[in-house]
């Protein structure tokens, strides 16, 4: 069976990766891609109250798991649109160690600051701040197939050109070339 590909969005929260993915859904018309988002995982969580050293664990477990069936969806054949946020190094590692680096096209959403806090504000259904704390965070390993800037292009704009780039993606992909770099035996 022929792995799907996928397409991994990473970017701060309110900087349009979910646009972008609808937008993909309408714009992909070689195969099936379902648009997967990190978000999506967290909402299906019991609202149990949880401490902090209990959610963060919960957390993790759930980042993980939606890792792993980000790659379970593409191994079996289907095209996925990943949403996601890699705000903290282990995320990327893992994603690293699980996906098929060569199946992935990796794309930087970018948008200034200022930007988003006054989509953060708009929207209303996240804390005050978040885009901020991860402004610095998300982008620091510094590499991708593809980059976006939805302060300067809209969600239609920037599927168009990650549609392009995956009809001729770069050889090494972002994914193995950071595989190698991160991981100890580059596999």
């Amino acid at each position: 069976m022929t792995p799907g590909r996928i397409i991994f969005l990473n970017g701060t929260s309110s900087s349009g990766k979910s646009s972008i993915a609808r937008e993909l859904l309408e714009v992909l018309d070689d195969g099936v891609f379902f648009h997967l988002a990190v978000d999506g995982f967290n909402a299906m969580r019991s609202r149990r109250e949880l401490g902090a050293e209990e959610l963060d664990a919960a957390l993790r477990r759930t980042r993980m798991g939606f890792h792993r069936s980000v790659a379970a969806m593409a191994g079996v054949g289907n095209g996925v649109v990943v949403d996601h946020v890699l705000s903290e190094p282990w995320r990327l590692l893992d994603c690293l160690a699980v996906l098929p680096p060569e199946d992935v096209l990796f794309v930087g959403v970018h948008c200034p600051l200022d930007e988003l806090v006054r989509r953060e504000a708009a929207r209303g259904d996240r804390p005050a701040g978040l885009a901020a704390r991860q402004y610095g965070l998300v982008h620091a390993h510094g590499e991708y197939d593809v980059e976006c800037d939805t302060g300067a292009a809209g969600p239609r704009a920037c599927a168009l050109r990650i549609k392009e780039a995956l009809a001729c993606p770069p050889r090494p992909s972002a994914f193995t070339r950071l595989r190698r770099r991160h991981l100890p035996d580059g596999v």
